[in-house]
């Protein structure tokens, strides 16, 4: 008779040698039972599933290299990462500081780092207690063991930590969640109003106006209305490669060449830039321009106190209007004439912003995408919020200001790196009113490179928080409506 091939028998077949030995241990709760007998320790095995001594070493060295690999990438990262906050509190990346500030500096960096030992000192705890097996919980409640069961202070500490766990720290983390998620909703419910107000402008076809009568010729004299006097400034430090054409484009204003003055207002560290700029505003002043070369020699606030100080200039006190273009914007000659009308028999306007276009949005994937990020920022939020709030962030370019209404709201400060929105919420607060215009638009560039990219986002998003802080007294003060504004602005 041939064997039975059937590979279930064969499985099912008791194979084992010896007699089966229960072995009863102290605690009732366990058992161990001894399958094979005495000979079973010298069986041999079998060799396709054996690993040698040398194998095993190797292993472990391996994952030895591994962990330790681990542990020094996150010790790098966080000693990259003290040091940075410590660049950033205390010595403010070049900016001068008094004894006082230095000093909060120095306390904010030691409880970010005492915050930061606490941190890693808590997850070591964690890792060390779970491959030590105490990591249990029993539904609803902490497992929490009898006394001859605790082996060490370790253990008795670990188990107090997690009662405090349970009781503080979870009910904290779940109180933060929601606030971040009630956060999420009314930045939802804040776009999809925004979104719904552009289609409302679309649909009425509602957009600013220029009431009265508009510029159409060069002569002051037969104007009914007379050309006022305004005052262009154009910022710039180090910008070798786009102080030509920002020069060249604002000098071409059609504007009566009596009524405005351009002012540059150079902040630039090397001297051969400095010459170069000299020299291009003399070469336009030779060509009868009103225009005139400023630099500091004590440069501090950054663009702030550049605008500040020329701002203190005695014959500022001559103009009415202040128009304000960074040194990579070129503004059409027609700008001064499609903006500062809005200003006529509106005593209450404070600001016009223009928008802006970018003539490298198609360079690469990266311009596209802050093409399509910024255009959703005119299209939508300034747009709509200048209809229906009169309100909105100062861009810091492109746009003309009342002089009256920066003066009557402090002027520039150095205090924030986000000095356009820190002048735009003082102004609200004062009553002044803002105008956008979505189809008067600022030729400029967007980054193209990464890093220049991570630079400009970072001197757009540090700001804001500190100066919702600074702001935060004169915004409790003022009235409910302005505060609701404020509140949907800001964050």
């Amino acid at each position: 008779m041939a064997p039975s091939l059937d590979f279930s028998q064969w499985w099912s077949k008791d194979t084992r040698k010896g007699t089966p030995v229960v072995v009863t241990m102290e605690n009732p709760n366990y058992s161990v039972v001894e399958i094979d007998g005495p000979d079973a320790a010298f069986r041999p095995v079998e060799k396709s599933r054996g690993k040698n001594a040398k194998q095993v070493t190797w292993v472990l060295l391996l994952k030895a290299h591994r962990a330790v690999g681990c542990v020094a990438s996150l010790a790098t990262f966080l000693w990259a990462l003290l040091g940075a906050i410590k660049k950033r509190l205390i010595f403010r990346q070049g900016v001068s500081m008094d004894n006082e500030k230095m000093g909060k500096g120095k306390a904010l960096f030691t409880v970010i780092k005492m915050f930061l030992v606490t941190a890693l000192a808590i997850l070591a705890f964690e890792l060390v207690a779970y491959f030590k097996g105490w990591h249990y919980f029993r539904n609803p409640h902490l497992h929490m063991p009898r006394t001859s069961d605790i082996q060490s202070l370790f253990h008795m500490v670990y188990v107090a930590w997690l009662t405090f766990r349970a009781d503080y720290v979870a009910p904290t983390i779940q109180a933060l969640s929601t606030f971040c998620v009630v956060l999420f909703l009314i930045q939802s419910v804040d776009r999809l109003v925004l979104c719904f107000g552009c289609f409302w402008i679309k649909y009425k076809k509602i957009k600013p106006r220029i009431e009265g009568n508009q510029f159409e010729s060069d002569d002051v004299e037969g104007s009914s209305f007379e050309y006022p006097m305004v005052l262009v400034q154009i910022p710039m430090c180090n910008e070798k490669e786009v102080y030509e054409q920002s020069i060249s484009a604002v000098c071409q204003l059609d504007w009566p060449k009596d009524r405005f003055l351009i002012q540059v207002l150079d902040d630039s560290d090397d001297e051969s830039i400095q010459y170069l700029i000299k020299a291009e505003v003399s070469e336009w002043r030779q060509k009868g321009i009103n225009i005139v070369y400023r630099h500091r020699l004590v440069r501090t606030g950054y663009k702030a106190g550049n605008l500040k100080s020329a701002m203190g200039c005695d014959y500022v006190k001559d103009y009415e209007f202040v128009a304000i273009f960074d040194a990579d914007f070129q503004p059409n000659p027609d700008f001064l004439k499609t903006t500062v009308p809005h200003f006529k028999d509106n005593p209450n306007l404070g600001l016009v912003q223009a928008r802006w276009a970018f003539v490298n949005k198609n360079e690469n994937l990266l311009t596209r995408l802050q093409n399509i990020n910024l255009s959703f920022h005119f299209e939508v939020e300034q747009q709509v919020n200048g209809v229906f709030l009169s309100f909105f962030g100062f861009n810091g370019t492109a746009g003309v200001w009342r002089i009256k209404a920066l003066e009557e709201s402090g002027g520039w400060l150095e205090r924030t790196t986000v000095e356009d929105m820190d002048i735009a919420v003082r102004a609200h607060l004062n009553g002044w009113k803002f105008i956008f215009l979505n189809d008067v638009k600022v030729l400029c560039e967007v980054p193209e490179s990464y890093e220049a990219y991570r630079k400009q986002q970072h001197r757009w998003h540090s700001g804001p928080m500190q100066l919702f802080r600074l702001c935060l007294p004169a915004i409790i003060k003022s009235k409910v409506h302005l505060v609701l504004k404020l509140f949907f602005q800001v964050f």
